[in-house]
């Protein structure tokens, strides 16, 4: 029941009561109400910024733990990637070496997605550490990719081993009791015409005109070109060996096979000429391994003694045969 309010009436000399308007009644109980659910709030906000309720508490609980468990798994995941890293390491130094290849790129396996892959990270209040897991796990399920196409390709090239000892190119191109003169080695030499330093991509081998050419390996003719032309390379064989490997054959006197033709190592493919621009009767004899010209002297090892060897390389002088040699893009 509402207090009733009394006036003092001096007429009547009694107290009389007081009507208050409706108005007034109920803004009081609106001003009661926002001034309790003032306070309540305060109160509110006090506890809550100072204490944490119970299911609060359980949100933090469980937030910290789920971060330790990325931060162990990170740990993981890192102790994986070192372990994929020394196979990767033992791939290249150790298995591709066995089969003289070169270490396989995928381009940009190296490189990280974009930030449009973890959009969904952006809003997550996690010190980064999930992000970086994706991250981390991401960058080593691309190298494990890598190394799973690696070992693909060298479980091809054990498979075809037999096929590759036979292919790369691994005697010499002639019978080397015929040289005449010393060898004129790969790399750069002064040019007689030029008279500046040219690169030169093979070694000349002087032997007299006739002397039979010998194929280096197993392979298929790439190409057989015939020229009357006093520049460049004359009459020349390209080998396409497989594996990345190619030889050419340059300013011979006869070409003996065709292209497309089959080839065995030691098989007569052509004989030694003068053909093209060349000061003298020799063979220009180049090796490329996935189209890049390598020293062809190198390769003489395989059939000769080391101290054999040695005697070829001192021998090798930046001596030039051809009058004009021109650059010669594999075809």
């Amino acid at each position: 029941m509402a207090k009733k309010e009394y006036k003092f009436n001096p007429q009547t000399l009694s107290y009389d009561v007081v009507s208050t308007p409706s108005k007034i009644r109920i803004y009081r109980i609106l001003r009661r109400v926002l001034i309790g659910f003032m306070l309540a709030s305060v109160v509110n906000f006090i506890f809550s910024h100072f204490f944490h309720t119970p299911k609060m508490t359980n949100i933090i609980s469980s937030r910290s733990e789920l971060l330790l468990k990325y931060k162990i798994l990170n740990d993981k995941i890192e102790a994986s990637r070192l372990k994929i890293e020394s196979i990767k390491h033992r791939d290249n130094n150790v298995y591709r070496q066995l089969f003289v290849v070169d270490t396989l790129a995928i381009p940009q396996i190296y490189e990280e997605y974009s930030n449009s892959k973890y959009e969904s990270f952006k809003d997550i209040d996690s010190d980064e550490v999930i992000l970086n897991s994706w991250k981390s796990l991401d960058a080593m399920t691309r190298l494990l990719y890598l190394e799973s196409k690696s070992f693909d390709q060298l479980q091809e090239l054990t498979q075809n081993k037999g096929l590759m000892a036979m292919s790369i190119p691994a005697i010499w191109p002639l019978d080397k009791s015929k040289l005449t003169n010393a060898i004129g080695a790969y790399g750069m030499r002064m040019h007689p015409i030029y008279k500046r330093k040219i690169h030169h991509n093979g070694i000349d081998l002087t032997v007299p005109r006739g002397t039979p050419i010998y194929a280096t390996g197993d392979g298929e003719v790439d190409l057989t070109r015939h020229s009357r032309s006093r520049r460049g390379y004359g009459n020349e064989i390209i080998i396409d060996h497989g594996f990345g490997y190619k030889t050419q054959y340059a300013h011979l006197d006869s070409i003996l096979v065709k292209r497309g033709q089959k080839i065995k190592r030691g098989e007569i493919i052509g004989k030694a000429g003068r053909t093209g621009g060349t000061t003298g009767p020799h063979l220009h004899y180049e090796v490329r391994y996935r189209g890049d010209h390598v020293d062809a002297i190198n390769y003489f090892r395989r059939d000769m003694t080391e101290e054999e060897f040695e005697k070829i390389v001192e021998s090798a002088k930046a001596t030039t045969y051809e009058l004009l040699e021109e650059n010669q893009n594999e075809r």
